[in-house]
């Protein structure tokens, strides 16, 4: 897994330093490639001006000041041109002419240049030369936007030339040409990155995302919870993971709970097939009546201890070897408790506890198994009778609240010690009961802790300000 993710993190890497490297590339590019275009275009003017020039001398002298007209009247002319986004209202071509030393002899950029030498510029030189004549040169040396263009074209032959014309142009001019290239290349780039980005992300969320599902399903049954089947969408390759997993899980599961329920239940049934072997060895031997009666109910106590230690342990084992319930039905939980209630009546009656049931009329449906919430419900009665004195009422209620049915039962007993509040849920832990003193299987309490989070609900067990304790037995109730 952490292979996985440095993996992924070193393509990211890569991914990131290709495209910084690309975008540096692209805006590197754009000022070469448009002043190229530009110097291209340059080209074509300087020669078209040469052949004018040239054809006019020929008729005679240069006229000067008319070409200076046209150039000043072509610089003053407002248009508007719009070239994609840029958009040109001026003029931004100038020209002048040397002879064949060399020397300026009309400049139409306000004739600044005439009468100068310039066999030194390239422009100049190389045309004079029979060669491509071309320089940039800025007119502050520190600030690269004062940058102009300069294009040479031979008068008359280019092997005899009688002088250059050569034209010239700010780069300024297309800068802001550079500028929206450059904006376009960056929001371009940005866009794919945050693509590219984004489906990283994606790919990281699809593997990692039901991976983390899986790990944290796997800690909760490591712990010994029921989580509910996790969501890892459909079509996904993990699909087919969870169930190899869980199909591992319930075989070890369903090894490990045989082995533990075959150790547990011959460790618990010791002590009362001690306790009847004890007493029915010494029922051979000449002794009292009264203790002759006392043996023989304690070989009924023990045997009833270990038919009820049998059947807690079988309805224990079905309901911890479900991590989730396969299939549930619509309950009406207020029926199921009347009817448990019922159930029990007799066993209050010979115990002389009254039985109060205070219940919704309309009933409350809730979802799950019967069979095992009946258990739940019948293990917690049993258990309150179990500590209730005689003549003590035993209030049974059932009560709604937001998205949850309540289940409560309050006892008149001793309650619970404080020693033995968080413990009471765990399995074998029993306290001595009020009617016969001695202690029980340590397995129902246990039993409806479980039965509770199968069905995503909750137990709780604690003593009342007035004396007895409270059962309450919290079930979700999307109904309501």
């Amino acid at each position: 897994m952490r292979l996985t993710r440095i993996t992924l993190l070193l393509i990211t890497v890569v991914i990131s330093v290709g495209f910084y490297q690309l975008t540096q590339f692209l805006l590197d590019d754009v000022e070469p490639q448009i002043l190229q275009a530009t110097e291209e275009v340059m080209v074509d003017a300087a020669h078209v001006f040469s052949e004018l020039v040239s054809q006019e001398m020929k008729e005679g002298a240069l006229d000067k000041e008319r070409l200076r007209d046209i150039f000043h009247r072509a610089h003053e002319h407002e248009f508007q041109a719009q070239i994609f986004a840029l958009q040109k209202q001026q003029v931004g071509l100038n020209l002048y002419v040397t002879d064949q030393n060399g020397i300026v002899i009309f400049d139409s950029d306000g004739g600044r240049r005439e009468g100068q030498d310039y066999t030194s510029k390239r422009d100049v030189r190389l045309t004079l030369d029979g060669q491509y004549g071309a320089r940039s040169t800025r007119e502050a040396e520190e600030d690269s936007t004062t940058s102009i263009m300069y294009v040479g074209a031979p008068l008359g032959t280019r092997d005899a030339p009688r002088g250059v014309v050569t034209v010239f142009k700010k780069q300024a001019d297309a800068l802001p040409m550079i500028a929206e290239r450059r904006a376009v290349i960056i929001r371009a780039i940005i866009s794919i990155g945050i693509g590219i980005l984004l489906l990283i992300a994606a790919v990281f969320w699809w593997v990692y995302q039901p991976i983390g599902i899986l790990t944290d399903y796997a800690r909760a049954v490591e712990k010994g919870q029921r989580p509910p089947k996790p969501k890892l969408g459909a079509g996904r390759e993990v699909n087919a993971l969870y169930h190899a997993l869980e199909t591992m899980r319930e075989a070890l599961e369903g090894k490990r709970y045989a082995e533990h329920y075959t150790q547990t239940l011959t460790h618990e049934m010791k002590s009362p097939l001690a306790a009847i072997r004890g007493a029915a060895e010494l029922l051979d031997e000449e002794m009292p009546e009264p203790q002759r009666r006392r043996f023989l109910e304690n070989i009924r106590a023990e045997s009833s201890r270990a038919e009820r230690l049998i059947s807690r342990l079988l309805e224990l084992a079905m309901v911890e070897s479900r991590a989730h319930l396969d299939a549930t039905e619509a309950i009406d939980f207020v029926s199921l408790v009347q009817g448990v209630v019922e159930e029990e009546r007799p066993t209050a009656e010979n115990a002389r506890v009254i039985l109060q049931v205070s219940a919704p009329e309309a009933g409350v449906t809730v979802s799950g198994d019967r069979f095992i919430l009946r258990a739940a419900v019948a293990n917690l009665l049993e258990n309150a009778l179990e500590f209730s004195p005689a003549d003590a009422v035993l209030q049974i209620s059932v009560e709604l609240e937001k998205q949850e049915v309540m289940l409560h039962i309050d006892d008149q007993g001793p309650g619970v010690p404080e020693y033995a509040l968080g413990k009471v849920f765990e399995r074998f832990y029993s306290l001595r009961h009020h009617h016969s003193g001695r202690k029980g299987t340590g397995l129902g309490l246990n039993l409806v802790k479980e039965a509770a989070e199968l069905h995503h609900g909750s137990i709780t067990l604690t003593n009342r300000e007035g004396g007895g304790a409270r059962a309450s037995l919290r079930l979700p109730c999307p109904s309501l």
